[in-house]
């Protein structure tokens, strides 16, 4: 059963959404402010290209004729992150994104059609240099929120307190194969080949008091950009960052392959045909920084912050999947 939205009137005419647009803009302001001070600098992305992530779980791409091409609305700047580091060593941006997810991610309180992710990468970079930025860029966020949003919260009854508490203690790391066993010992069948299931996400998150990362999921389980650990085959050096209170996953990040040939290859693995990524694996082929990074998603963390019921309520003009909105 699909979730009915409210009336777009009666959506933008809302007190808690005005709250939470409130809250999300005094976050995204606060992270700008962050990764300058981190000596980051912001670009604009594209939002269509002749290609873009593979990567999304279940979601289709979204055609579009542009002048006789068929180019792709974007899913996630991934592979723009990565080339924008040959002009910066620090990037971020904040973008749309549109996946055209399946219609039983409707009623996960999690998933939009139309969503906006902030986006970073660290030319150089490490996994663990990138999840130090994220676990410093959300706790500065959060802390930002409680000190300059005391109405808003009230207005969505969001105690300042738990929020100050979720992020009191440094973020745990624990290694994709521990989730998975700790959701087998809870009855719940995860694969251990595969990404943590949504609703098994939910589960783990419901039980934390602090937020923590995933780290190391199994080769095949995400896109051909996450580098394999060269001293571990068959594990990615990447992570998953999930909130607690059952909110699940916030961010996905890795180290990134850069090297043109390993690049090559991962795409012919994921059945994909390497003349689709031509412009990207040309740059690869001349030179891209080695780096790390991660994608946060807004509307997510928007949630969190509010405690939101449903991320539909933390954006202005919420799409849902299978429903035709304005």
């Amino acid at each position: 059963m699909t979730t009915a939205l409210p009336t777009p009137y009666d959506h933008l005419t809302s007190p808690r959404t005005a709250a939470a647009l409130v809250l999300q803009g005094r976050f995204l302001s606060a992270a700008r402010e962050f990764l300058a001070g981190e000596g980051f600098t912001e670009m604009l992305a594209p939002i269509i290209g002749p290609v873009t992530d593979p990567g999304a779980r279940g979601a289709k791409q979204v055609d579009v004729d542009y002048y006789g091409h068929r180019y792709k609305l974007m899913t996630s700047g991934i592979l723009y992150k990565q080339a924008s580091l040959l002009s910066f060593g620090k990037i971020f941006h904040v973008a749309p994104n549109v996946r055209l997810e399946p219609l039983e991610t409707a009623v996960t309180h999690r998933h939009l059609v139309e969503f906006h992710q902030l986006d970073v990468e660290i030319a150089d970079g490490s996994r663990e240099e990138a999840m130090e930025v994220a676990e410093r860029l959300t706790r500065h966020c959060v802390r930002q929120v409680v000190q300059t949003c005391a109405a808003e919260l009230d207005v969505l009854g969001r105690d300042p307190g738990e929020l100050r508490l979720a992020v009191a203690e440094p973020y745990e790391r624990k290694r994709h194969s521990a989730v998975v066993a700790e959701l087998v010992e809870l009855g719940y069948p995860q694969s251990a080949d595969t990404e943590i299931e949504w609703s098994g996400e939910e589960l783990v998150s419901a039980k934390a008091a602090h937020p923590f990362f995933v780290i190391d999921y199994p080769k095949g389980s995400r896109g051909f950009y996450d580098r394999e650990n060269e001293r571990d085959p068959g594990v990615l050096r990447n992570f998953d960052l999930i909130f607690p209170g059952g909110y699940g996953e916030m961010m996905s990040g890795s180290e990134r392959e850069s090297d043109y040939r390993r690049l090559l290859a991962r795409i012919r693995e994921t059945g994909e045909n390497p003349g689709k990524y031509e412009w990207y694996l040309t740059l690869a082929r001349k030179g891209i920084p080695a780096s790390a990074g991660f994608g946060l998603g807004v509307e997510r963390f928007t949630r969190f912050l509010g405690g939101l019921d449903a991320v539909w309520q933390a954006t202005a003009y919420p799409k849902l999947p299978g429903q035709a909105r304005p």
